[in-house]
């Protein structure tokens, strides 16, 4: 597999990460205690994160000629998309990124503009959380209940956006022949990633506007 241009944008989760590595190691780049090669997991990436990512891509590199950053996280604030856009824009020739998001479509279009999707071989399609044929041929009542699972906080009281983020997708692509239906899904899936967003009226909106199929 030969890759093209320096971003590259990545369906999946953190799980990803050894099958870039092994794309790397094909390329005939070291892997294995490589100081070129940054990989950071977020919780949430932030504009203070899109800051310093931009930092130290315009750092040299150390042992060889070129950098890779590989960064996952399960949602990009608005404003950290649009900091990072501008490294994006005109990125260090030596310097190449791998954004891994639960689906690139999350992301902001003149973002997804200056990458290349890389699709990995091998990948299973995550489990829905929720059965989306089954939540959007139900009543709101029921919707509602369904969600539950979604906004049920870890122990340290955080949701887990990813698989919100992946049940919206999923949504979108059932109702993709229904273009009309989709504005609370696209809203959702816009602000979701936002620091302080509200997840649960979000998705309450999704479940009250989204018409039954």
């Amino acid at each position: 597999m030969g890759l093209v241009g320096n971003t590259h944008l990545v369906a999946g989760n953190a799980e990803v990460i050894p099958q870039i590595l092994a794309i790397l190691k094909q390329e005939g780049i070291e892997t294995q205690g490589n100081p070129d090669i940054y990989v950071r997991k977020y919780q949430r990436f932030g504009v203070d994160d899109a800051i310093e990512l931009r930092d130290r891509s315009n750092r040299r590199p150390v042992a060889g000629s070129q950098r890779f950053f590989i960064v996952a996280t399960p949602g990009m604030t608005g404003e950290a998309q649009n900091a990072l856009l501008k490294t994006l824009e005109e990125p260090p020739a030596d310097a190449a990124f791998f954004i891994i998001v639960p689906a690139p479509a999350m992301l902001l279009p003149t973002l997804r503009s200056r990458a290349q999707v890389l699709i990995l071989e091998h990948t299973e399609a995550a489990e829905d959380s929720i059965d989306t044929k089954a939540f959007l041929a139900a009543a709101p009542p029921e919707r509602l209940d369904m969600l539950k699972p979604l906004l049920e906080k870890d122990e340290d009281d955080k949701r887990d956006i990813g698989k919100i983020v992946a049940f919206l997708s999923a949504l979108e692509q059932r109702l993709a022949k229904k273009p009309e239906a989709l504005h609370a899904i696209y809203r959702a899936r816009k602000y979701i990633g936002d620091k302080g967003a509200l997840v649960k009226p979000l998705l309450e909106q999704v479940a009250l506007l989204v018409p039954k199929v």
